[in-house]
């Protein structure tokens, strides 16, 4: 493989069941959730000399907020494989000893929200298997549409699960291909087979490889280090190894970082009319000091903000985001506000406690309403006797609106209106958002009118679909908004496609040409 940053060679481009969220389970108490939860983080880094496990330790730490149901690590040393990969946060996944004895120079981690497959240690990433032709490790962010199909296809051949996960089909199918093609074709034969969206880290035997569906449903980027090469969910994680960012991996691109950590080879393997980015990296998921598509998040979420307040901005006297994600928001629309005149005060005036996590148990209706006020308290002097906004990123069930609004209330706000920096949620995401049912969300059947009524709001104001495309600076035909919509850029059974796309015929794929 030649030397240098960017060698590319492009190959030539070829024109299930849907993943839903993992159920309860004994081993993970999974809490009541009102918002979209994480999905998933990936990395690989190939460096030429040090060990690679601790500069992937800290970039899972640095993706934590993608995952917290399981960590791992897989390295290379050139002549084995090793791995950890534990239940829990990364601080509670790996003991110092774990880390040293993860020895080499090449490695991938994960860190895991469970959208498909079981909430245990059979479905933590990432995902190993060995055999004939060398080692071989996979972590994956997205979910696939037609996992089934090619589990079925696989089972049928001989080939053993030992997970209900999306991941080991990925991997068993890749390993099948690499006992008959070289690495770049194995990998595009199985691109060709599997349907949905998915980043993926894969290290065969010592050689890290990263992969971003044709869509470029979830995001993924290159970095550079002063001694190798880092593929990453997002660029924050390159930041934490004071590596600099490169670009991202574009969509359908297969990219081979070198074993020596000297350089990249590029291959574009598929290239499609229209991308398919998820639009709620940028409202809700993502880092805001992130970089994912040339945008930063945080000048995004300003912007939408921005918008908001173009759309339905109302005066009041207090503007206030729902933290975190809501800060950027309310930043944008106070400041776009007070251009126009507005006589707009921002505050900080809801204060989070950041130690209740996702595990809090509430088993009654009573302590889930409870939950609400040990997260969020709100700051009685800013709210008393003021007319407020209050800026949420989005509304999925509506619970936690309603209980904010009233919060706010008891505190003595005259007024409460709210402003969200989404377009109503409507549909389940399939794609590796734990969402909700159509039946959980508040906005499936009812009217933006309706649901003021039912969180008791003076007012309530979405953004337009057209507004997050003008943000992103993008067209609307190149994003998934399949959760606003209901229209999906994949073939799902039994929901519409806001494009012309079919899921690949499973069994005929891997023979195709080359």
């Amino acid at each position: 493989m030649p030397n240098g940053r960017d060698a590319a060679r492009s190959g030539s481009t070829e024109n299930a069941q849907s993943g839903e969220s993992a159920p309860s389970s004994p081993e993970s108490t999974r809490p009541d959730l009102s918002g979209p939860t994480e999905k998933c983080g990936v990395v690989g880094v190939s460096l030429t000399e040090r060990d690679a496990a601790r500069p992937l330790y800290y970039s899972l730490y640095a993706l934590q907020h993608r995952g917290q149901e399981s960590a791992g690590i897989v390295t290379h040393d050139g002549f084995q494989q090793h791995d950890h990969v534990e239940m829990g946060l990364v601080g509670d996944a790996f003991e110092q000893d774990d880390v040293e004895a993860l020895r080499g120079s090449a490695g991938i981690g994960h860190v895991r929200y469970p959208t498909a497959g079981s909430v245990d240690k059979s479905c933590a990433q990432p995902f190993t298997v060995s055999f004939r032709s060398g080692a071989l490790g996979l972590s994956h962010n997205g979910n696939l549409v037609n996992a089934e199909d090619v589990r079925d296809e696989l089972a049928a051949e001989g080939h053993a699960f030992t997970s209900d996960g999306d991941t080991e089909v990925i991997a068993h199918d890749l390993a099948r291909n690499l006992l008959e093609a070289d690495l770049v074709r194995a990998v595009k034969r199985t691109m060709g087979r599997i349907h949905g969206s998915y980043s993926l880290t894969i290290m065969h035997d010592d050689t890290v490889l990263g992969v971003r569906d044709p869509e470029g449903n979830r995001p993924l980027c290159i970095g550079e280090l002063d001694d190798g090469y880092v593929l990453a969910s997002e660029s924050a994680a390159i930041d934490t190894l004071d590596g600099e960012l490169v670009r991202d991996v574009r969509p359908g691109e297969l990219v081979v970082l070198q074993p020596n950590g000297e350089g990249f080879d590029s291959y574009q393997l598929f290239e499609r009319e229209n991308t398919a980015h998820c639009f709620f990296e940028h409202v809700y998921f993502a880092r805001p000091d992130s970089v994912i598509d040339d945008h930063l998040v945080y000048e995004v979420r300003r912007e939408l903000g921005r918008k908001l307040w173009e759309e339905s901005g109302i005066d009041s006297d207090v503007v206030m985001p729902v933290p975190d994600s809501g800060r950027a928001f309310a930043s944008g629309y106070a400041e776009a506000a007070q251009e126009e005149g507005a006589n707009v005060e921002f505050a900080e005036g809801l204060m989070k406690n950041r130690y209740v996590g996702r595990t809090f148990i509430m088993p009654t209706q009573d302590e889930r309403e409870r939950a609400v006020r040990l997260k969020l308290n709100p700051i009685k002097s800013t709210v008393e006797g003021k007319t407020v906004t209050i800026i949420d990123d989005s509304i999925v069930r509506g619970t936690t609106s309603t209980q904010l609004v009233a919060l706010l209330r008891d505190c003595g706000a005259e007024e409460v209106h709210m402003r969200v920096g989404a377009p109503p949620i409507v549909a389940p995401c399939y794609m590796g958002i734990d969402m909700a049912t159509r039946e959980e969300l508040i906005a499936s059947d009812k009217s933006v009118e309706e649901i003021r009524e039912a969180i008791e709001a003076d007012s309530l104001a979405y953004l337009s679909n057209d507004a997050v495309a003008d943000a992103l600076d993008a067209s609307r035909a190149d994003l998934c908004m399949g959760c606003v919509t209901g229209e999906y850029p994949y073939d799902i059974d039994g929901e519409a496609t806001d494009r012309d796309v079919s899921r690949p015929e499973v069994g005929t794929a891997a023979n195709a040409d080359d």
